[in-house]
């Protein structure tokens, strides 16, 4: 299961983390992932010390504390797939068609007609139509056939006792003992996912102590158990986040010969008519819808891939996981599920390249002056924006996306 780092309701203002000084510790971080593993297996026990007192000042319950905290595990798994995610190891075609396959659209379409009645519902009360919750449904533990094993309290633990992302994890700890201490749930039923998220829809502890709701009416809120529970508090999370009622999340196009790549991400936000006016078509060629939206063009293969021009609701995606290759997954399958056909230009296929290649390129436009952040073969957006900044000076197709023409010219070997 990938990871989710939701943005969501976090702990009261003035939490402290446990890591005594969050900013150093990152800065002495070893680099390899045995050692930091091994360093945040040594730092454990004095970190979950930490844990306690803190959850101390919070006000939990003392019994709660010994029982479920003061227990916790460090696992070294945890930490070797939170540096593995899939948005990171994967290419956009392998990530893509590893999950909007045949079955699971099929699946969809089936689980509509059993679950109409609901689906219709929650449609009518928040906004969100049927193929969306279907498709965050199907996306996140294939309709519930997989929910996860590994105890949370033992995940969120060891995640807050590595450095790395310590604030986060130490609030969504935070927030799953208060979900033990207002919900009476056990650390045999709290099981999820290695990164802490839960149930049929995975919600991390924060979404479910803000947003769970009961949906088949029996008094109680159970998202592992109750499918009915985990889509009405899917549908409620989504409308809270600020999805628009009537749109879509965003749709394939097709681009001009003559488009300029820097005007693609988030950043570069247009009116639907301004892109209209560039030359910028639906995929079958057929002029875009003309409505007030505005709009922003991902490129998630490259130039040589697919296109796509995201809406509103597709930072809202982003907002239940931020991840671009995710948010295009869940409105293509939510597309499929709704009668779509394929894409017109299909994903392709494409080397992965490794860590240590990403590196290397890091480090090479690092030298050449480009802002990279820490070149750790993680190629988020500064990585992506400083590719792109090289291609454009260097004369070749500026989409930031790692071609072998531009790895050739910085000197990377395969």
């Amino acid at each position: 299961m990938k990871t989710r780092i939701s943005i969501l309701l976090l702990a009261s203002a003035g939490v402290v983390t446990t890591a005594s000084a969050d900013n150093s510790a990152q800065q002495s971080q070893p680099s390899s992932l045995e050692q930091i593993v091994a360093q945040s297996q040594a730092d454990f026990p004095q970190c979950l010390f930490r844990l306690q007192e803190l959850a101390r000042s919070e006000g939990l319950d003392e019994e709660l504390i010994h029982q479920s905290l003061a227990t916790s595990k460090f696992v070294p798994r945890v930490i070797e797939l939170d540096r593995a995610q899939p948005e990171f190891s994967q290419t956009f075609g392998d990530y893509l068609n590893k999950r909007v396959t045949t079955k699971r659209i099929e699946q969809g379409r089936l689980l509509y007609k059993e679950h109409r009645a609901l689906l219709d519902k929650l449609a009518q009360q928040y906004g969100i139509p049927p193929q969306y919750l279907l498709a965050f449904w199907g996306l996140e533990t294939n309709f519930g056939s997989y929910k996860g094993k590994m105890p949370v309290l033992d995940s969120l633990a060891t995640l807050a006792c590595e450095p790395r992302r310590s604030s986060y994890f130490t609030q969504e700890l935070m927030q799953a003992l208060r979900i033990q201490q207002k919900f009476g749930i056990d650390n045999r039923q709290m099981v999820g996912s290695w990164a802490g998220a839960m149930g049929h829809t995975q919600f991390m502890p924060s979404a479910y102590l803000h947003y769970a709701k009961d949906g088949n009416g029996d008094g109680n809120i159970n998202l592992w158990n109750s499918s009915d529970d985990a889509l009405t508090s899917a549908a409620y999370f989504l409308q809270s986040l600020g999805w628009q009622r009537n749109q879509r999340w965003g749709r394939e196009i097709k681009l001009p010969d003559n488009f300029d790549f820097q005007l693609l991400g988030a950043k570069q936000r247009q009116p639907l008519s301004q892109w209209a006016s560039l030359g910028v078509t639906q995929a079958d060629g057929t002029p875009l819808a003309k409505v007030d939206m505005e709009a922003a063009i991902y490129l998630p293969a490259g130039h040589q891939g697919p296109a796509f021009i995201a809406y509103d609701n597709f930072e809202v995606i982003q907002k239940w996981n931020r991840s671009i290759f995710y948010a295009i997954a869940v409105g293509h399958l939510a597309d499929r599920i709704n009668g779509a056909g394929h894409l017109v230009t299909p994903a392709p296929e494409q080397a992965r390249l490794s860590r240590a290649q990403l590196t290397q390129m890091q480090q090479q436009l690092a030298k050449l002056g480009y802002d990279v952040g820490k070149p750790d073969g993680v190629f988020g957006r500064k990585s992506k924006a400083a590719l792109q900044a090289f291609q454009l000076k260097q004369g070749l197709v500026a989409d930031g996306f790692p071609h072998q023409t531009s790895l050739d010219a910085l000197g990377i070997v395969n």
